[in-house]
């Protein structure tokens, strides 16, 4: 009988990294079809190589017709499938995977929101890679940058693993040029995985201002506001005035003033919008750790040893029931 030929873990790992440096790079950007982050196009950019993105949905047909447009983006592959239209991890995960082994990509890329933190984790541990999250910076194929402790401390991230995912926080990266892109648009392949999880119901605050995620103005309310009804009164006039989305401190969401939908911060949205008004908020580290990144922060507070005012570019030392209506009627007028 022929001696058996055992082939060990430890030299497996090494014919797969081996392989690694012979392959091409070639980035896979999974996206949302009803709402597709194009700023994570511009973090799989970086790497190089062509980029590919997934659309998966019963909008992902048309969805694709503006994707295809962004500059960057060589090919856009649909699953025009109405079983991906919440994004449950449970057959999502199997699509991007089978899409992954087709396309032969070394990095996918994915948005650090609900969406992304559900699916691509998954997605991860099929492929036996470990995720690297919520990037702010993309150094080199290989080495990424994060913040941890509530933006605290910047860490850089080198990966070895044969296949990279990625979350991006999207704040940090710009909006690549949309309309000189010319991308093939082809069928993903579909695997048509089972779901072991059932989209039941949701419940949506629905708003006819802007966005909060990817408004440019933001006015945020904070513990100083003392209830809902003041938060009510002061926040949306001024939001209206300004044409800004509202959002809230935790502090705020917890003691019931506005929906979780609104929180800014490490547990809630990160936002990096080009003016930001935090009205009563006295700027604990999870709240700077979402709006930080602001490009003009204003904050208006009566306590003038409120951390806020340390990242803040223009300050008032105010009561904001006072302060607050004034500047909402100059704005008007």
């Amino acid at each position: 009988m022929p001696a058996m030929r055992i082939l060990s873990r430890p030299l497996l790992a090494f014919s797969r990294a081996s392989s690694f440096f012979s392959r091409s790079l070639a980035s896979l950007a999974v996206l949302e079809a009803s709402a597709p982050s194009y700023n994570v196009i511009s973090a799989a950019a970086k790497v190089g190589g062509p980029l590919t993105v997934l659309l998966a949905g019963s909008s992902a047909a048309t969805a694709a017709d503006a994707v295809s447009k962004v500059e960057g983006v060589s090919k856009v592959i649909i699953a025009a499938n109405h079983a991906y239209d919440h994004g449950l991890a449970e057959n999502f995960a199997p699509l991007i995977v089978e899409n992954v082994k087709a396309g032969d990509f070394t990095h996918v890329f994915a948005p650090a929101s609900a969406f992304g933190k559900n699916v691509l984790p998954r997605a991860a541990a099929l492929l036996d890679s470990q995720q690297i999250s919520d990037i702010t910076e993309v150094t080199s194929e290989d080495t990424f940058v994060r913040p941890i402790y509530a933006g605290n401390v910047i860490l850089t991230v080198k990966s070895s693993d044969f296949i990279k995912l990625i979350t991006v926080r999207t704040s940090a990266f710009p909006e690549p040029t949309v309309g000189s892109g010319k991308a093939s648009i082809e069928s993903a392949v579909d695997p048509n995985a089972p779901a072991t999880a059932a989209f039941v119901s949701e419940d949506l605050t629905v708003s006819e201002r802007p966005d909060l995620g990817s408004a440019k103005k933001v006015v945020s309310g904070g513990r100083g506001l003392k209830d809902k009804e003041n938060f009510d009164k002061v926040m949306y006039p001024l939001a209206d005035a300004l044409g800004a989305a509202v959002g809230a401190s935790r502090a705020a969401v917890d003691s019931g003033f506005a929906d979780n939908s609104l929180q800014v911060g490490q547990t809630g949205k990160v936002v990096a919008p080009d003016l930001y008004v935090a009205v009563g908020i006295s700027g604990a580290i999870q709240h700077l750790a979402g709006m930080k990144d602001s490009k003009t922060i204003v904050a208006i507070n009566k306590d003038a040893d409120a951390p806020i005012f340390e990242v803040a570019d223009i300050g008032l030392v105010a009561d904001l029931f006072e302060a607050v209506p004034e500047l909402t009627e100059k704005v008007k007028n």
